[in-house]
């Protein structure tokens, strides 16, 4: 089952789905963009049970539009012929400008867009996407060492304290 954490935004319930925790860990986030996502029935249920993965997806943009490519949304169980592919692509529903603007950094720049997280929004389905830039593996190091030695400070303290 999924791990549930409601956050209230808007009067709004926020349930968070599926999170990509290895893009955190592989990329800079420069900024984040909340985009609505094209599925079939089928796919919300699965979704609703918590059958998705984000770890390897990626986005693209075709022809002045984006697509999600790699999210695994797993089928619908009590579902017949209308389960759709896994692996299938799926549009974004995002505004021109936006995709534009994404368009020419990753062009230009040399960004990526990766999905963040896939979440309820109310009754809708949402994702996080974001802007990134790699990191290269010494930075990768600095930050699990800065890690560590947070947790050992953080220890220590705690001995002190108690």
């Amino acid at each position: 089952m999924v791990k549930e954490r409601r956050v209230f935004l808007e009067n709004q319930t926020t349930k968070i789905i599926a999170q990509n925790k290895k893009a955190r860990h592989d990329y800079f986030i420069e900024e984040t963009i909340e985009a609505g996502i094209e599925l079939v029935g089928t796919e919300v249920k699965s979704i609703r049970a918590g059958g998705v993965n984000l770890k390897d997806s990626f986005v693209t943009i075709d022809e002045g539009e984006a697509f999600v490519r790699g999210m695994h949304i797993s089928p619908y169980e009590k579902g017949n012929i209308f389960n759709k592919d896994p692996l299938r692509v799926r549009k974004l529903l995002l505004h021109k400008r936006e995709i534009n603007r994404l368009f020419g950094q990753v062009k230009q720049q040399g960004f990526s867009i990766v999905p963040l997280s896939l979440y309820f929004k109310g009754s809708r389905v949402k994702i996080s996407i974001a802007l990134v830039r790699g990191k290269k593996n010494y930075d990768r190091r600095d930050d699990i060492a800065k890690r560590d030695a947070k947790r050992n400070i953080d220890r220590a303290l705690k001995e002190r304290n108690q």
